[in-house]
């Protein structure tokens, strides 16, 4: 059975260079021709000489599908601005590793006009959402959250409550809290395992503990996670996704859960994890194949 065909489709980016102009052209030209009505997001205003761009709210209320092109990072910013609204997400892939940006701009033609068709796969990610007790805002991220001193070699020390059960008080560099989709991410760097995305966990890694038995480790995305300040280092932060950063002050509480709105994410048909691991991570090619 197929998907639902796409007729009105965005054009997103985060930053419109030469390359991602390019392909943008070419992905306007393929939809076109295909009978799709396109969206041009403002981010890329040079594609459109003499013609109206298309601002945030009207992409919400009239696109079916956002195509975002640039790398993973480009990606988050769209998840973030469309995908948590309900908006499907495709990535055309101009970054280096592409883990969520996966379409190779070599094969826009081909498989673009099957996406249109209703021939993808769907790919559903939770986000994390972040509050500070005592304040209002809320603030959601598709990969990870980090709490962390804002100084390098500067330790911070906090509790950590799962549900309400004390887990443990650390001093580290910070804490990174992250999604299936963070864990090839900084989760990654920072030593955190690889979780497949169909999994519903939430990832809790220390970042250089002064502690030889803090290990990373998993817990059920349905939990809460609570974190108190214990110290008064200005610079803590909370950072979301490598981008958003608020400063927190001793004695201040985080509380991060899977967020209510999830992301879809549209893939071609032979879009598979392990692949993707295989090549952007270099786990034994070749050697053996089932």
């Amino acid at each position: 059975m197929k998907n639902k065909e796409f007729k009105t489709i965005a054009l997103a980016c985060s930053h419109s260079s030469e390359r991602v102009l390019n392909v943008a052209k070419d992905c306007y030209k393929i939809l076109i021709q295909e009978g799709v009505e396109v969206q041009v997001d403002q981010s890329l205003e040079k594609l459109l000489s003499g013609q109206d761009t298309c601002n945030k709210e009207d992409i919400l209320e009239n696109s079916e599908l956002v195509i975002s092109i640039g790398g993973d990072g480009t990606m988050l910013g769209i998840a973030r601005d469309f995908g948590s609204k309900g908006l499907p997400i495709l990535g055309i892939n101009l970054g280096n590793l592409g883990f969520l940006a996966d379409l190779d701009p070599a094969d826009i033609s081909t498989r673009l006009k099957e996406i249109i068709s209703g021939d993808y796969k769907r790919d559903e990610r939770s986000f994390l959402e972040a509050s500070i007790k005592g304040r209002e805002e809320k603030l959601i991220a598709l990969n990870e959250i980090v709490l962390h001193s804002g100084n390098i070699a500067n330790m911070i020390e906090f509790d950590l409550f799962i549900n309400e059960s004390y887990v443990y008080t650390q001093r580290a560099d910070g804490l990174i809290v992250g999604t299936t989709t963070g864990s090839t991410a900084y989760s990654l760097s920072a030593g955190g395992p690889i979780i497949h995305p169909d999994l519903g966990l939430i990832s809790l890694i220390p970042m250089f503990p002064q502690s030889l038995t803090s290990s990373p480790f998993l817990v059920s995305d349905s939990s809460i996670v609570r974190i108190v300040i214990k110290n008064n280092i200005e610079t803590s932060k909370l950072n979301f996704d490598g981008s958003t950063s608020i400063s927190l002050e001793k004695g201040e509480e985080v509380l991060i859960s899977k967020a209510k709105s999830d992301l879809n994410l549209v893939h071609p048909q032979n879009h598979d994890f392990f692949d993707s691991c295989r090549d952007k991570l270099g786990w034994g090619k070749g050697i053996v194949k089932g």
